[in-house]
């Protein structure tokens, strides 16, 4: 099974603000550049995934969005939340998050007797640990072009060095710049 990631970050490698705040996200960069219908790449990259893995935090800040169902990012691809503490999911979230709690190579086992082949992994400390796991295989940063100084970074302790090759890197009119990479762990 593939595992990767789709993220953006600032410049100085934070995914939130210290309190989870993500609105620099929508005021960042070239506010007036012409866009088009360009996503970033977001819905093709949906589009090649079957199933997405986040972690708790990351799914309490897409559920204070409140998102409308046309504004939903997801479409109807299978989502699995990580956590310890809660069963259930916030009242706007049912139906279309599950909540999970246990082993993730119990989970990678379940979802590929499912018959599952490719997750997006989102949320800071899920990316963590899996990377740690060694099971992340590529990853997509897009460079959100605005110094937070502090905040959640991407990135916390692994546990040794870990090559990232292949890189291919676009640039967007917003001045965002997005990097993909296939990650080695040799």
């Amino acid at each position: 099974m593939k595992f990767s990631v789709f993220i953006a970050t600032s410049v100085d490698g934070f995914i939130a603000k210290p309190d989870g705040n993500v609105d620099w996200l929508h005021t960042a960069g070239n506010l007036e550049a012409d866009m088009g219908t360009e996503d970033m790449g977001f819905k093709s990259y949906m589009n090649a995934v079957d199933c997405m893995i986040m972690g708790r935090k990351c799914m309490e800040v897409i559920s204070e969005m409140n998102l409308t169902p046309e504004q939903w990012f997801y479409g109807d691809t299978r989502i699995v939340v990580l956590s310890s503490t809660l069963t259930e999911p916030p009242e706007n979230l049912r139906g279309k998050v599950e909540m999970y709690a246990g082993d993730i190579h119990s989970l990678v086992d379940k979802l590929e007797k499912e018959g599952y082949k490719h997750a997006y992994v989102d949320g800071g400390k899920t990316i963590q640990s899996f990377i740690n796991l060694q099971l992340i295989n590529e990853i997509i940063i897009t460079k959100i072009p605005v110094l937070l100084g502090e905040g959640i970074p991407l990135f916390g302790k692994t546990f040794k060095d870990i090559k990232l090759e292949k890189a291919s890197a676009i640039t967007f009119p917003n001045d965002f710049i997005q990097v993909k990479y296939s990650v080695n762990y040799e």
